[in-house]
């Protein structure tokens, strides 16, 4: 996965789990993270509400996406996916059926 360094100046929900994000180098993608918040549980839980989901905000300080609950995505992980590089699932993402 390639080290972005760049960081979320500006993001949209669109639809569903889809967001638009642009990036501090100029990179602007479509992310879809249905894949990282259904039956994830714990913080990212809330999420699954599309209500809640829509709260997202950018927080500057940390250059990447928030909720209101203290979720969050590592936003070099964020960049990859603009991209639409493949950025394997950790092991210890998967979660049990």
């Amino acid at each position: 996965m390639t080290q972005a360094c760049a960081t979320v100046t500006d993001a949209r929900v669109l639809d569903g789990y889809r967001i638009e994000l642009t990036f501090s180098d100029g990179l602007r993608g479509i992310v879809d993270l249905t894949a990282r918040i259904i039956g994830r549980h714990g913080v990212f839980g809330p999420l699954e509400d599309p209500q809640f989901f829509r709260q997202l905000a950018v927080d500057p300080e940390l250059g990447t996406i928030v909720w209101p609950n203290g979720a969050d995505f590592c936003p070099d992980l964020l960049y990859g996916w603009a991209k639409g590089e493949a950025v394997p699932r950790p092991e210890a993402e998967t979660v049990a059926p």
